[in-house]
């Protein structure tokens, strides 16, 4: 078993209540068959819960009930399994082009009985049209720049982008603009979630989208 801090027990109850079995199953698959198959990096295992696990889970607050999720670049599914798992209401899509982690998080899914997620092998460029997503999820994927163009045209026109970012979220928005105003934002900013519930609280940049609203 990974060891789990009171603090981090009584945040993990608090998100994924009565479901926090099946996130502890999940936390353990990381630590032993994510870390052999290179999903996670074995110095991360004391830390799965407070900086990954969690860190992810605590978005589901910004996510509407019922929304299906595009998760770009799942990996070990951060943040797209953490939801699944916190949020039985959402439908998930876990895009991953790499077929050794695809392998992986199917079988996660299907260990969990996660009958509310996709495993889906494609780049997200090549996803676009066959997946319409209401929000579209990503983390440590790439610089908000380039993340714009993967994530943007997965909704179809509206919804909005939840990107888990860090510090420099506020340069990334800046450096970025130009590019999601193009793609159709219409609303750009950063938010902070987890307070009072983490011990180091989520940066999130989130992205509105509307296309109707699109300015040159």
């Amino acid at each position: 078993m990974v060891d789990i801090t009171a603090a981090e027990l009584r945040a993990a109850e608090k998100i994924f209540g009565g479901r926090l079995d099946l996130a502890k199953r999940y936390v353990e698959h990381l630590a032993t068959s994510g870390t052999e198959r290179g999903l996670i990096g074995p110095r991360e295992i004391p830390r799965l819960w407070s900086r990954h696990v969690l860190n992810c889970a605590v978005i589901e607050s910004e996510i509407p009930q019922g929304s299906h999720v595009a998760d770009v670049g799942s990996g070990a599914g951060l943040p797209g399994l953490c939801l699944a798992i916190a949020r039985p209401d959402l439908e998930l899509t876990l895009i991953e082009p790499l077929e050794r982690r695809v392998i992986w998080l199917q079988e996660v899914v299907d260990d969990l009985g996660l009958d509310n997620v996709t495993v889906m092998r494609s780049r997200a460029e090549a996803a676009v049209g066959q997946v319409n997503a209401d929000v579209v999820t990503a983390r440590a994927v790439s610089a908000l720049s380039n993340l714009a163009g993967l994530t943007i045209p997965l909704l179809a026109g509206h919804g909005e982008v939840v990107a888990i970012k860090g510090r420099s979220a506020a340069e990334e928005i800046e450096k970025a603009a130009k590019a999601i105003r193009k793609l159709g934002g219409v609303e750009t900013s950063v938010l902070t979630v987890g307070d009072g519930l983490l011990e180091e609280p989520t940066t999130v940049v989130r992205i509105v989208i509307n296309k109707s609203q699109k300015k040159s």
